[in-house]
């Protein structure tokens, strides 16, 4: 479908164009309801007939707060049937960063799962609840929406200041949906389980990857690792969604029947670790893909075919993009030195438009006429593009800039740990020290010097962890993400044992 007239490049025309091409074929599965291609259009357009009768116009806002549930994906869906933005919100916001969120939205309307409601009190704006929505309206002819027009804010973590709302067109979900279903080989008929969250890119273009392919999207409850392959089998799924947290997860559980009982044959699965790459294939069945996009911009970086995956390696560059590496002047770097990944697109609309009500954060994103990812890579020779950090979590020790992903690579090799955070903790001769929080595999026992020993081959002497810490779970974001904001608040506490001092605390 990448030859869709460039005006029907909209959520509204592709549930009209590919409602008359499937009919009743499934679209959406949640829980026990199943809808097809033509209950999926009316849905959305007896949603958008209950937002006009509550007074809700094309280029509203209309906040939502959720778990997955149908009514969130038909409250989006008739938001972009009528030309309003959706704004789905993290479950995991409140209080000010909550408050932030609504007041730079400037929603209309707010609907909220009953669970969440408490997050709410005293808010000025009309409140809905999921579990008792107005009626639907009558079907409403679609809006006048455009592929530049505007489908959905949704909101970064904030974790080094106010979250940023992005301001994703229609056009940009579209070549998501075709993007991605060409780096996984989506096909017709294939059904695509998703148990991430629907505030999310991730969830939310897995979505329109169906929509567009002719295949049936499967909205489940969220990521469990000790239920997520009967869940998996029970959706009859080709292709799932997960990320490298969630990968280290599934590995490192005990061996069950029903890992193998599924029939899914591909993973979009970003982040994950080199160690575990091949190591889930061949327990799970499943190929991985990794790849690079954010909410901000695409799927610009993926391996040429699924099966061509390198295990630490996001890919190459799409056709239809440009990326380079770049200093802290914008100026390229050579081949294999570190830098800040920028991007850019050929098509109209293929990324966001900027970052809503915030024109200086909006620049300096997208100065010199390239997005500016955050994102420290290096490109090898070969054109294949390697992730190290956020730069924001980058240490810099003793003048040397430390990868706190790399230094995780490597602690995460010891059979002992399961999960690890690195993250940089003010030092007494000035710039960073190394710290490191650890999580063990259950009933797993280690030193500290085990520990520093096992790093000592494998890592630079200036990258080895000073401080080290093992705690029972790592703070984690709704998408599965370590909160590294969280550790480095947290810093050096009293259980941590400190290398330079050559002895643990009391």
């Amino acid at each position: 479908m990448s030859d869709v007239p460039f005006e029907a490049r909209t959520l509204p025309a592709l549930l009209e164009r590919q409602a008359e091409l499937h009919e009743q074929r499934p679209l959406v599965r949640v829980g026990e309801a199943e809808l097809g291609y033509r209950d999926v259009r009316e849905l959305a357009a007896r949603s958008g007939g209950r937002l006009q009768a509550a007074g809700i116009e094309s280029g509203d806002r209309v906040a939502m707060m959720s778990e997955n549930r149908l009514e969130l994906l038909e409250l989006i869906l008739g938001c972009a049937w009528i030309g309003a933005i959706a704004v789905p919100i993290n479950t995991a916001s409140r209080g000010p960063q909550l408050e932030h969120i609504l007041t730079n939205s400037g929603a209309r309307l707010v609907a909220v799962e009953p669970a969440l409601l408490d997050r709410f009190d005293g808010r000025p704006e009309e409140l809905w609840r999921f579990d008792a929505l107005p009626p639907r309206g009558e079907a409403v002819p679609a809006g006048p929406v455009g592929p530049g027009d505007i489908a959905a804010i949704l909101y970064t973590s904030g974790t080094t200041g106010p979250s940023k709302g992005v301001r994703c067109p229609h056009g940009q979900l579209y070549w998501w949906g075709i993007l991605v279903s060409d780096s996984l080989g989506i096909a017709e008929n294939d059904v695509l389980y998703t148990c991430l969250p629907l505030f999310h890119t991730n969830a939310l273009t897995a979505f329109v990857q169906a929509l567009v392919s002719g295949a049936t999207f499967v909205l489940g409850e969220r990521f469990s690792a000790s239920r997520f392959w009967g869940r998996l089998a029970e959706s009859g799924a080709d292709v799932t969604y997960l990320l490298g947290a969630m990968v280290s997860m599934l590995v490192a559980r005990p061996a069950e029947p029903l890992e193998r009982e599924h029939h899914a044959r591909v993973a979009l699965a970003p982040a994950t670790p080199a160690r575990v790459f091949e190591r889930f294939r061949e327990r799970f069945g499943v190929q991985l893909v990794e790849g690079y996009g954010s909410t901000e911009t695409n799927c610009a970086i993926a391996a040429p075919h699924p099966s061509e995956g390198r295990g630490g390696y996001m890919g190459t560059v799409r056709p239809g993009f440009d990326a380079r590496v770049v200093d802290e002047h914008d100026q390229p770097v050579p081949d294999g030195t570190p830098g800040e990944l920028v991007l850019r697109h050929d098509e109209p609309f293929a990324f966001a438009d900027g970052y809503h009500g915030m024109p200086e954060q909006t620049v300096r994103a997208w100065r010199n006429l390239w997005f500016h990812t955050g994102d420290r890579v290096i490109r090898d020779g070969d054109g294949w593009y390697r992730f190290l950090d956020r730069a924001k979590d980058a240490i810099r020790r003793r003048g040397e800039n430390i990868s706190s992903w790399e230094v995780e690579q490597v602690l995460v090799e010891h059979p002992a740990v399961q999960a690890v955070g690195v993250f940089p903790v003010p030092s007494a001769l000035g710039e960073d020290d190394v710290a490191a929080a650890i999580v063990l595999e259950p009933s797993a026992r280690v030193a500290p010097e085990d520990l520093i020993a096992h790093c000592e081959p494998r890592l630079a002497y200036f990258a080895i962890p000073r401080y080290i810490e093992f705690v029972d779970e790592l703070p984690l974001t709704e998408n599965g993400k370590v909160r590294k904001q969280v550790l480095r608040e947290r810093g050096v506490t009293p259980a941590v044992w400190d290398r330079d001092a050559a002895v643990a605390p009391p």
